[in-house]
């Protein structure tokens, strides 16, 4: 079945978008397992970056002591400093949270355990706001920089912009298949590889999507030599019939 609206009616009438995202990594580990040759591994990595915060009083049980620190025990108590903290020159409120990460992770397990290629699903809070789309584009570069394969699929119907652009962006490039207005759904893979002299290329599969068609194969590079290719539809159809997702 082709690819489905996660984020409109009908589908999230009854199913909520971080099913498809959450479940959807496993089952490309799955199909990577019989593709991947001996020497790599894939694991998924799910991070929820702004769901949950964790409050350290919970963890302050009992009752206050007025005890000073370092006087129990038959240690000697710690001297305390005498000096004047100084006051910061500035301070400012801003947001610093853990961006969502729904991703799978190919590791070459004979040299150890380096990363060599990264799937990453973008959700929402990936495009909701500039800072967001500027954090997820600078750990794709970073990648890049390290010789890391990157693949970006995106789903996101409620957000209009495009990841990719921004990537390119970051790096001072462009990708003339994009056009004024690039497409808010597509697959891509993007390789960094050295060129001599003290110079790198950087490779590029661009596909643009659309609900109701058929998601595309990419190509997942596992070194400069070496690929294999992912066909994104059959972990997609197995996670939506496995969540019931019509």
């Amino acid at each position: 079945m082709p690819l489905r609206d996660h984020f409109r009616s009908p589908v999230n009438d009854r199913h909520s978008w971080d099913e498809l995202h959450g479940g959807w990594p496993m089952m490309i580990v799955r199909q990577l397992y019989d593709m991947l040759p001996e020497g790599y591994a894939a694991a998924p990595n799910v991070h929820l970056g702004r769901m949950f915060e964790i409050d350290i009083s919970a963890f302050e049980e009992g009752e206050p002591s007025l005890e000073p620190r370092g006087a129990r025990g038959a240690g000697p108590a710690v001297a305390t400093a005498t000096e004047v903290t100084p006051e910061p020159t500035l301070v400012l409120e801003t947001d610093l949270a853990d961006q969502d990460e729904y991703e799978v992770r190919v590791y070459d397990i004979e040299y150890g355990r380096r990363l060599v290629a990264a799937i990453e699903i973008v959700s929402p809070s990936n495009k909701d706001r500039p800072a967001s789309r500027r954090t997820f584009a600078a750990k794709v570069a970073a990648l890049l920089q390290q010789e890391v394969c990157v693949s970006i699929v995106d789903l996101v119907t409620v957000r209009q912009s495009n990841l990719y652009a921004d990537v390119l962006e970051l790096i001072g490039e462009q990708d003339p298949r994009l056009g004024p207005n690039p497409p808010s759904l597509y697959t891509v893979t993007m390789r960094a590889r050295k060129q001599p002299p003290k110079r790198s290329l950087l490779e590029l599969w661009f596909y643009p999507m659309n609900v109701g068609q058929t998601l595309p194969t990419l190509p997942i590079w596992l070194k400069e030599d070496l690929c294999v290719l992912l066909p994104l539809e059959p972990g997609y159809e197995e996670t939506c019939r496995l969540l019931r997702i019509a």
